[in-house]
């Protein structure tokens, strides 16, 4: 009787979990038998192994195969099992030497020729062995995504072929290549869009402190045209949070020839997408499009199309930056920190306030249209922009807007300072910032209690109204947040229709974001998409 072990991992979230692969060759009736809770990819795994072992001129022994998957009572998913599997067997067959495998860790997905295809999962494993002292086993293919964990000893190998060779001294496998960095898709310029100097604005507060982001307007207004350029105002991931983005795509399958994710994510999945492909789960339990998003922007476009169900799953993750797949055997936890841009029609047609052109169900078609978003959900929202389109003359002779590259350097600016406040430790942007740690003045308090009795805020409303605030005082270079940055914050929150305004409208920036005047008429959108004080 022969016992072999070779390590390999299973995963929780992006968290790489220990797995012995034992096998054990008995005398008795011949059989291969796997234990240990694999699920059908990895029983599959017997006569992947198998059919791998035959192309290479090898035969199992005529005996009792046993492998077990150690610890038992974890659920064992996905198909990189294959290659512990293979190299535990051939240890056990002593074709391979069981001391020096000890010293990896393996994952990988065989063809029935012994050749190695990709495995979900290589960069969080490599960092999970790098962290207790292992070598990894892998692809060829993910050689160089293995890389990016540092000092790590890494096989990777093309087939099974080659790395039996290679423990047996007759090859010598060479070191993968080192992984380049991903540039990620080209930024649309901020350039191409006319006018709309009130969207221009919020998309660039937006930018620079992270904030949640609503577009309202009719067709063709330029919703998601603006939402496309937010991207290409953001700055570089950090090498931190690039690791930790590209290791939520390494899980998911989708970390394209080992580069490293550098900047933000963009997601902007159809609004017929389920709760499961939102949040996360499925049979799986696979990151889902908000995880996806991670320290970057998810798009939801025709957001009141989204069923509520899966507009009600982003609520939590809004807030705590994470989300959780609860299953009977295991609850599993992925980091969702994104921003969320939303986009929507006034009301089903389009045209809500638009003469001859808006149904004959106006205005009530709006309000059962927009009702469809829960108000906790639109309390999320740090700003809610209302935006009309041009007309064929204001679009005509309207100038070219400021670059993305103008907006992208103030918005460096304001990120830095954040930063600086906030310290290494601490949130890299201010929607994320502890209240008390957003300094203002004893005006722009007062200012902020008013307006929340007048508005009827929330608690979370005026956190985030006063966050909203600071970003705007980062953006004009103050150490404090003033009454001007207060009531521009204020004029972006979302309100409820028929709303009074706060009377004594304070003095706002020049050519800045709307002031706190009289309330507009419910669905109202101000030329070139001013901010509306309805709902």
């Amino acid at each position: 009787m022969s016992i072999a072990r070779v390590n390999s991992f299973a995963f929780s979230g992006i968290e790489a979990q220990r797995v012995e692969v034992e096998v054990q060759i008995s005398a008795g009736l011949p059989a291969f038998l796997m234990v240990g809770l694999p699920d059908k990819a990895v029983g599959e795994a017997r006569e992947r192994v198998r059919a791998a072992l035959t192309s290479m001129g090898l035969c199992l022994p005529p005996k009792r195969i046993l492998i077990n998957l150690a610890p038992a009572d974890m659920l064992k998913e996905g198909s990189h099992f294959d290659l512990p599997v293979a190299l535990a067997v051939l240890a056990a067959m002593e074709v391979v030497p069981a001391e020096e495998l000890a010293e990896y860790a393996a994952l990988g997905e065989l063809s029935l020729d012994g050749r190695l295809n990709p495995a979900a999962g290589v960069l969080p494993a490599a960092i999970a062995a790098q962290q207790r002292g292992w070598g990894l086993i892998c692809p060829a293919a993910q050689g160089a995504e293995a890389g990016w964990a540092g000092e790590l000893n890494i096989l990777a190998t093309p087939d099974l072929l080659c790395l039996i060779n290679h423990f047996r001294g007759t090859q010598l496998l060479s070191a993968p290549p080192a992984g380049v960095l991903g540039g990620g898709a080209p930024s649309l310029d901020l350039a191409e869009v006319k006018g709309m100097e009130t969207p221009r604005r919020a998309l660039e507060i937006a930018a620079a402190g992270g904030h949640n982001l609503l577009l309202i307007g009719p067709p063709g207004g330029g919703k998601s045209m603006l939402a496309a350029r937010l991207p290409g105002l953001l700055p570089d991931l950090t090498p931190r949070q690039a690791l930790e983005v590209s290791m939520v795509h390494s899980v998911a399958g989708m970390l394209l020839d080992g580069r490293l994710i550098t900047r933000p994510p963009f997601r902007d999945p159809h609004h017929s997408a389920s709760p499961a492909a939102i949040a996360g789960g499925g049979a799986r339990a696979k990151p889902g499009e908000i995880s996806l998003a991670h320290r970057g922007v998810l798009f939801l476009d025709e957001m009141p199309e989204f069923p509520r169900a899966t507009l009600e799953a982003l609520r939590a993750p809004l807030e705590t930056g994470q989300t959780t797949v609860s299953r009977a055997q295991a609850h599993v936890t992925y980091p969702a920190r994104f921003q969320l841009v939303a986009a929507m029609n006034p009301c089903r047609c389009g045209y809500l306030g638009e003469g001859s052109r808006e149904c004959g169900r106006a205005p009530r078609c709006g309000e059962d249209y927009q009702n469809r978003l829960s108000g906790p959900l639109l309390d999320r929202m740090d700003l809610v922009i209302h935006i009309a389109p041009l007309s064929p003359a204001e679009f005509a002779w309207a100038p070219a807007g400021e670059s993305s590259a103008s907006v992208a350097a103030r918005v460096a600016l304001a990120r830095a300072r954040a930063l600086h406040r906030f310290g290494a430790e601490g949130p890299d942007r201010n929607a994320e910032a502890s209240p008390e740690t957003l300094a203002a003045t004893a005006e722009t308090m007062a200012l902020l209690e008013k307006a929340a009795a007048k508005f009827q805020l929330s608690t979370r409303g005026q956190i985030r109204a006063l966050r909203v605030a600071r970003t705007i005082a980062d953006l004009a270079g103050q150490s404090e947040i003033q009454k001007p940055h207060l009531a521009e914050a204020l004029a972006y929150r979302h309100r409820a229709p028929r709303q009074a305004a706060l009377p004594a409208a304070t003095e706002g920036r020049a050519g800045a974001g709307p002031s706190l005047g009289p309330a507009p008429a419910p669905y109202r959108t101000a030329r070139h998409g001013g901010a509306s004080m309805a709902g």
